[in-house]
This record gives C-alpha cells, structure tokens and sequence, in this order.
C-alpha cells in the first residue's frame, strides 16, 4: 500500500511528537508519512512542498492568494491543507476554492486550554506575580507595587461566547463575579442557566472592570477593541486577549496605557506577532517598537501565543488532523465541522 506524504510547516518538537502519536494511535502508520520543516510557509518556502500530497500549517504560515497559486502551480501533488488551529483567517478560501484546494481545521481542541491561560495573565497582571517572581529571585522581598484587586465582586465583560467564553465565563463565575457577555449570537438559554446577562458591546466596554476577549478574526471583527473602544472602559479596567492579534489595535493600547487611561493588559496574541511569536529573539535588537513597549511597560504581560498550549489539546489538535488525513485520503468526506468551506455570502 503507498503511503500519503504529508508536509508540515512550523513545526515544533511537540508537534512531531504528539503527531507521531496521533498516527499510531489512529493506526495511520501504513498509509500516511509525515515530514517536519521548522520553517514557516513563506514564498520563498513553498517549493519544499514539491511531491508531497497534503501540507499542515500553523497559525501564522501565509496562506495568502500568492501562495495558494504558487503551491498550485508548483505543487500540483497537494490537494489538502491541513490547519492545526481553530482559526482560518490566514487562508484565501476563495483561491483554494479556485484552485481546488480542500481546507480542514481543529474547530475545538481544549476551550479549557485557552480559557485558563486567560484566567491566568489576568491573575498574573491583577497581583503584579510577574513582578514578585524576579524580585524574589533577587531576594528582594518588598510589597511596594504589588497590590492588586479583588476578583470577588468585580463585573467581567465577557466578549464571545462560543466554547472558550462559555469555559472563562464558569470560571469567573466560580470566582463570584458579575459576568457581563456580548456576542452576535447570543445563548440566552445558558445565560438564565448560568447566571449572566448579554448586553451591547459599548455597555459591556463601559460597566467591566475586567474585558476579555475570545471571539474570531474576521473582517467584522478586526481591531474590535480600538481607539474608541477603549475610551469606553474604565480607567481602572484591565483588558485580556487570547484570540487574534488583529482583534486589538495595539498602537491605540499602547497610547492608552501611556496615557493612563487603563490599569493595564495581558495577551497572548499581538497583531503583528508573525515574525516574532515562535522565535527566538533575545539575541537580536527589536525593530517592532509596537511590541517593544507593550513588553516593557510594568502594568502588562504579553506570551507569545501560549494559551492552546497543553499535554490535552495538543493530543486532540494531533488526533483531529490526523483522522481528518485519514478520512480524506480513504475518499470519505471531511467532518463537517472539520472542513472550512468558501462562502460568496457577503
């Protein structure tokens, strides 16, 4: 039997490892053959994909128009991408569409994974632990500058209620909060259930004392949280976000921060973070000044696209990708839910 090869790009020694598993697990050794690039899906690296029969790619490979041809043109063997990501906002699905390219993803891999890490910047940043842990190491055992705030009591604003929001609104919850929410398709059933209320997003931005985001990129979606956006919230709020960079105009966070007009920030994702979030960095001068000054300012944490990271999700990314492989080259059809689709719906 020959087996389909299948090319990975951005690929980290916990992808392979937890792959390599997937594939065992799922019996898949006889008829898919993985090979790993550390390299991302540039122009310059597409060609590598040559006599391959699918790619998988991560969240900040270039799935742009550009590429699509050229992996058309050059790659005429590759008839599946595989995204090990929930999110699609990197792909032209019109030019897939075009090309012929069939395009599957994780739509739900550990809502848990990224809720808690959410949880966990907010307390970090709240009770300054980032600051406590190197003074500590430095056996300096000051309090000046530590104090932070109560969780209990406190109303957090909720944005995007899908899988990941509904796991952050439970834990804030448990934590005795008033949880505010807004989404364009609002759960009205779990909110009575629950506990929580749906309101306007400007009434949201305006009444937290915590926001914290966990909504898609889209077009409607990018730079939600703006200039305007954040001249709505309270002085003393703090802002999370760990779904897309683009969600966020940093530029106008950081104006915001400078001026004092919020507590502070805690992300995972960053705008412009493609050249930057994976790499290693400390030996180089940073030329994105954006990001430089989000890093060094006191009152924000930033890690660089952490928040999926767990022993749990990493398992389901591997073992949802796989059997979708596995499903598409034994000519079944892609799980619903596993396929991304263009739609002309406007």
């Amino acid at each position: 039997m020959s087996q389909y090869k299948v090319l990975f790009f951005d690929s980290k020694t916990y992808d392979e490892k937890t792959f390599k598993q997937a594939l065992k697990a799922l019996n898949g050794q006889t008829k898919l053959r993985f090979t790993f690039l550390e390299s991302k899906l540039t122009d310059e690296t597409v060609d590598e994909a040559q006599g391959f029969d699918a790619i998988c790619v991560f969240v900040n490979d270039i799935l742009d128009a550009n590429i699509l041809e050229q992996l058309h043109k050059q790659c005429h063997s590759v008839k599946l991408i595989a995204l090990r990501s929930a999110g699609f906002n990197n792909v032209d699905l019109e030019t897939a569409d075009k090309f012929g390219l069939k395009i599957c993803r994780v739509p739900r891999y550990s809502p848990y994974a990224v809720a808690e890490h959410s949880v966990a910047l907010l307390l970090s940043l709240n009770r300054n632990l980032h600051h406590a842990f190197f003074r500590t190491k430095q056996h300096n055992f000051t309090l000046d500058g530590l104090v932070g705030i109560d969780l209990f009591g406190k109303t957090v604003g909720i944005i995007g209620t899908g899988g990941i929001g509904m796991c952050a609104i439970n834990i804030f919850l448990g934590f005795g909060c008033k949880v505010l929410a807004h989404d364009i398709y609002p759960d009205e059933k779990a909110a009575k259930e629950k506990g929580f209320t749906y309101v306007t997003k400007d009434e949201l931005l305006q009444q937290s004392d915590i926001v914290s985001i966990y909504a898609p990129l889209l077009e409607s979606t990018y730079h939600l949280i703006n200039k305007e956006s954040l001249e709505k919230m309270k002085p003393t709020a703090l802002l999370v976000n760990t779904s897309r960079g683009g969600l966020v105009d940093a530029k106008a966070l950081v104006d915001c921060l400078k001026a004092g007009k919020l507590r502070g920030a805690a992300l995972d994702v960053y705008e412009f973070e493609k050249k930057y979030f994976f790499n290693d960095f400390s030996q180089q001068v940073m030329e994105d000044d954006t990001l430089a000054r989000l890093i060094s300012m006191p009152n924000t944490i930033i890690t660089s696209h952490q928040a999926f990271l767990t022993e749990e999700a990493l398992k389901n990314i591997a073992e949802t990708t796989v059997q979708s492989l596995l499903d598409f080259f034994d000519g079944k059809s892609l799980h619903e839910q596993n396929e991304v689709k263009f739609s002309s719906k406007k």
